[in-house]
């Protein structure tokens, strides 16, 4: 044993205390046992492995100071200690110049940063990040050649940043994020040609926003937010070809957005919200083609017309120009924009006509403006006499007079009788459509769908059948066009008249529905025989398939995973936000939610239960799957929003886990009050590299889970606010 050089003991369950006698193990050069649960203190004994080389015990629950031995381990290059409960002050390892790697984040240490390791020029990365590590960052730091990566965020250094930093050639990340930092951003920052996350916000820095930022070309994060940088916005931000994610928000900025700020053509997110910046905004903000999660100026001095330039950002999700002082009318363009799941213009002095074919609309974006019309409940119709407008707005009137119900009556019947004028004009002329139009009429006579959907399923062959759900079967069709469709055959249920024509109305009612990642429902068919549902067809299953499958779920790494989570809360945001009345999903699982071949997701059975028995006293039938019902309904039977808000955190834990997290109650028990993560993360995978967009994106998941679980509804966030917390 005393010749052992290697001991590599990781990714299990064990526990208890490291044996002291490792100590004894003079050759020993290779200490491996991180992911476990192993406790108590790192024994003093460990400070007599001079030949030591790695020492990687992180994720585990280790506790207690170390050893002061420590100290002595001249061919140390790794200490990788992070996710433990480690407490007093940090050693100094670097008396031999041959420290790589100092990882101690997420511990309990305190005191001041060791006066070796100012001058350890051999760091290549240095990360005691949520710590309570205080000091002057000035003087506790020195010059470091080879170093790559710091990270010393939520700690207690106060001070000014060192010229010195930009001397650290080879940083590719600096997290400096919440401490008490003051003083200037040093320009000398801009000489770091590898740089690319720069992270300083919720500190206390001033001044300006160095122009030689622009600099730093491969920057892809730069976060600046919660500081109090005042002056311009400098134009050299345009330079950044590379950067995807851009926070200026909470500080004093003034002046103008500037117009260079379109020529950073793969930003994604760009936050500027909170500051005093005024004048009109850039055209050029049309040319962010890749800006897809948000655009936020709110609460802002910004004038002059919304540009309407921005009708070409067709995949940005968010835009928030609340609290400013835009004028004009809101561009028509606007409409164009397919992927909008929020366009905040309120408070705003914006007047005209809202454009139709807003994506999503809602009344709440418009609010208090000058004089904006529109057809969305709350706004005044456009058709009125301005005197009628200003009244209107000023009442602010949410209820509906009489004169108007009577006018909403007659548009209700006129419709309904046009629709059926319509539908059995179509239903005529059925016989001279042909085959290729299938999909375009189906909606109003089921006779054509019919036929095609029994041929293509051999008259619903069980070789045909991909799945069983508690609404019915699911058969894979191609049809004589080739494309290939789900066909959900409903189970048979007895209903008269009037549940046909109810059924019929919510079936069109739910056609209309589009969002990319909601299962598309192409039409119906009802026939005395048969009937059933014809979707969009996802090619790989279930997500429950997925994870049951090791081969699947390897290749279902932690980016595809936080995405499908991602999408299944904007599907459900737009279910319950975004469509009027909202649609309840009531059964949010893993069964629920397929995946394509790029594993993205699609929610589908949105909106069936209520579809078929909206009215039923038997609410037990509608209310979801055993494992995922939230558990209120138990004393309320009552299914609400936040039902599916339970169920979706449910199936985000699934995710992250690789498996179903069991009964709730129990699981949450099992758990300690500052549990790691990683304890619960799908070991199949390789664990998320710390402090990477990877784990980060992985801890808000959690993060957002299971704030979904909380016991009281009322608790819960909505899915809007779960979805805006998993993409900011």
């Amino acid at each position: 044993m005393f010749s052992l050089k290697q001991i590599a003991i990781n990714n299990n369950s064990l526990s208890g205390e490291l044996p002291s006698e490792f100590g004894n193990l003079a050759n020993l050069e290779y200490l491996i046992s991180y992911q476990n649960k192993l406790s108590g203190p790192i024994h003093q004994s460990f400070g007599k492995l001079e030949s030591v080389i790695e020492i990687r015990l992180f994720n585990n629950e280790l506790s207690g100071p170390l050893p002061s031995g420590l100290s002595n381990l001249t061919n140390l290059v790794v200490i990788q200690l992070s996710d433990n409960q480690l407490t007093g002050h940090l050693p100094d390892l670097c008396h031999s110049k041959k420290l790589q790697v100092f990882q101690l984040f997420r511990n309990k240490f305190y005191g001041p940063v060791p006066k070796g390791l100012r001058d350890c020029n051999s760091l290549i990365y240095f990360g005691i990040s949520k710590n309570q590590i205080e000091g002057d960052i000035s003087e506790a730091f020195g010059v470091y050649p080879h170093l790559s990566d710091i990270n010393l965020s939520s700690n207690r250094f106060k001070g000014r940043l060192s010229p010195n930093w930009g001397s650290c050639k080879n940083l590719s990340g600096i997290n400096f994020a919440d401490n008490m930092i003051e003083g200037s951003i040093p320009s000398e920052l801009g000489m770091l040609k590898n740089l690319r996350r720069l992270i300083l916000s919720f500190n206390r820095f001033t001044s300006e926003i160095p122009p030689e930022i622009g600099n730093i070309t491969n920057l892809y994060w730069m976060d600046l937010r919660n500081n109090k940088l005042s002056g311009q916005i400098p134009k050299q931000i345009g330079r950044l070809s590379n950067l995807e994610i851009l926070h200026f928000s909470s500080n004093l900025l003034s002046g103008k957005v500037p117009e260079e700020i379109g020529n950073c053509l793969k930003l994604q997110s760009l936050h500027m919200y909170n500051n005093s910046l005024n004048g009109s905004l850039p055209g050029s903000l049309g040319n962010l083609a890749s800006l897809q999660r948000m655009l936020d100026l709110s609460m802002n001095s910004l004038s002059g017309p919304i540009p309407q330039e921005l009708g070409k950002l067709e995949v940005l999700m968010f835009v928030n120009f609340s609290h400013n002082q835009f004028s004009g009318a809101i561009p028509v363009s606007v409409a164009s924009m397919q992927s909008l799941t929020i366009f905040d213009v309120s408070y705003n002095f914006l007047e005209g006509s809202i454009p139709k074919g807003i994506h999503n609309a809602s009344a709440e974006w418009f609010l208090h403006n000058k004089d904006l019309c529109g057809d969305l409940v709350g706004i005044s119709p456009c058709n009125l006499p301005l005197a009628d407008h200003r009244r209107k707005r000023q009442k602010i009137i949410l209820s509906i007079g009489l004169p108007i119900f009577a006018a909403a009556i007659s548009v209700v019947v006129a419709c309904a009788i046009g629709f059926l004028i319509c539908r059995k004009k179509v239903s005529q002329r059925t016989d001279d459509v042909s085959k290729r139009d299938v999909f375009s009429v189906w909606s109003f006579d089921g006779r054509m769908a019919f036929e095609d959907i029994i041929n293509a399923t051999d008259n619903f062959d069980e070789k045909h059948c991909i799945g069983e759900g508690s609404y019915g079967s699911v058969y894979k069709a191609e049809l004589q066009s080739k494309e290939v469709v789900a066909v959900k055959k409903l189970h048979a249920a007895d209903e008269d008249a009037d549940d046909e024509e109810r059924f019929q109305h919510e079936i069109e009612m739910l056609t209309k529905i589009r969002q990319r990642n909601i299962v598309k429902l192409y039409g119906y068919c009802s026939h005395p025989r048969y009937r059933f549902l014809v979707c969009q067809f996802i090619e790989k299953g279930n997500l429950a398939s997925i994870l049951s499958n090791e081969e699947l779920a390897i290749q279902f790494h932690w980016q595809r995973r936080t995405a499908l989570i991602r999408d299944v809360a904007q599907a459900l945001t737009y279910l319950h936000h975004d469509v009027h009345p909202p649609i309840i999903h009531r059964d949010i699982t893993s069964r629920n939610i397929l995946l394509d071949a790029d594993y993205k997701a699609f929610v589908s059975d949105f909106g069936i239960a209520r579809m078929l028995k909206p009215d039923s006293s038997n609410w037990s039938a509608l209310a979801g799957t055993y494992g995922y019902i939230a558990p209120e309904f138990s004393y309320t039977s009552q299914v609400t929003e936040k039902c599916d808000v339970y169920s979706f955190g449910v199936v985000a834990l699934e995710v992250l886990m690789g498996k179903h997290p069991g009964y709730m109650h129990e699981f949450h028990s099992s758990l300690k009050d500052h549990f790691l993560p990683e304890e619960i993360l799908d070991k199949r995978l390789p664990q998320p590299q710390d402090e990477t967009d990877e784990a980060l994106d992985v801890r808000r998941c959690i993060s957002v889970a299971f704030e979904c679980l909380l016991p009281s509804p009322k608790e819960r966030p909505t899915m809007l606010k779960a979805y805006r917390d998993l993409v900011v």
